[in-house]
């Protein structure tokens, strides 16, 4: 387990990434990141390519390695960006149980 927490001092980067979730990220802002694609895989929320470069599908890891990845309904992208922001907001809500969309 990390030593490091999620605070709300790491608001800030959160809004970093909302602005630029596809850019090289300040060394907070990949502490954080570092923090929410860590840790266990069950149950975490990832991107499935649909379509190289042109679609996304919003995707739960399976708990034993080799299933196939729960695709969830109506979950599809076409912005890559905004997929990514799709990711970092459930990845938080499931690391710290607050809805960042509420805290920005």
């Amino acid at each position: 387990m990390s030593r490091y927490r999620i605070t709300q001092d790491d608001l800030r980067h959160a809004a970093e990434f909302r602005a630029d979730p596809l850019g090289m990220p300040s060394p907070g802002l990949q502490r954080v990141l570092n923090l929410l694609r860590g840790g266990p895989k069950s149950g975490k929320y990832v991107l499935v390519v649909a379509e190289p470069f042109r679609r996304w599908i919003l995707g739960r890891l399976p708990a034993e390695r080799g299933q196939p990845v729960e695709l969830l309904d109506g979950m599809e992208f076409t912005d890559l960006a905004e997929a990514e922001w799709a990711v970092f907001k459930l990845r938080w809500k499931a690391h710290t149980g607050k809805d960042l969309e509420q805290e920005l």
